[in-house]
């Protein structure tokens, strides 16, 4: 089993699933460390969220086959006050459509697909022609910068945030020290 477990992101996690993770982090790995952290959002001038509509670009994978309902795009929009966000379905084409079909508990949120060209062109036509007032980039790369969006964007960026101690440089440290 795992020598050492990073339980992340529990400043946004439901206190219950935190605790039941706990317990089957110890019954699983009950010799395992368990470093516990945050991933705090940052969002330059976040002024610009208060009041609009906003289309939230998540990360592919992230919605489709992590199945998670939604990312830092959402936590942002719904931290800064977005008036609504607007559901791209309408405006979605070629591969980001079937998209929709084959993961429909995606919702109103847009899956930031690009595997290929075509793909990344799907994606940045579906971006374009989604009615909103500023897109909201959850994805963890800077999709500003591979694709052309023609409208007020901003980006969401986290980071890893270690809660309490040991911490994860201090336990790898000391693994690397035991081994010589």
């Amino acid at each position: 089993m795992a020598n050492i477990v990073v339980m992340n992101k529990i400043d946004t996690a439901d206190l219950d699933k935190i605790n039941q993770l706990r317990e089957n982090i110890h019954k699983l790995a009950p010799e395992a460390i368990l470093i516990e952290a945050a991933s705090p959002l940052t969002v330059d001038n976040p002024e610009l969220i208060r009041g609009k509509r906003v289309l939230v670009v998540e990360d592919g994978p992230t919605l489709t086959h992590g199945e998670m309902k939604y990312g830092a795009g959402v936590v942002a929009a719904q931290k800064y006050g977005a008036k609504e966000i607007i559901d791209p379905r309408p405006y979605a084409i070629g591969t980001i459509k079937d998209t929709y079909t084959k993961y429909p508990g995606i919702g109103t949120l847009l899956p930031a697909m690009g595997y290929g060209k075509k793909q990344i062109q799907e994606l940045e036509d579906t971006i374009n022609a989604t009615d909103c007032d500023i897109v909201i980039i959850g994805t963890p790369i800077d999709l500003s910068r591979i694709v052309k969006i023609n409208k007020k964007s901003i980006r969401v960026k986290y980071e890893l945030q270690e809660i309490g101690r040991p911490n994860l440089e201090e336990v790898l440290s000391q693994k690397i020290k035991d081994r010589g």
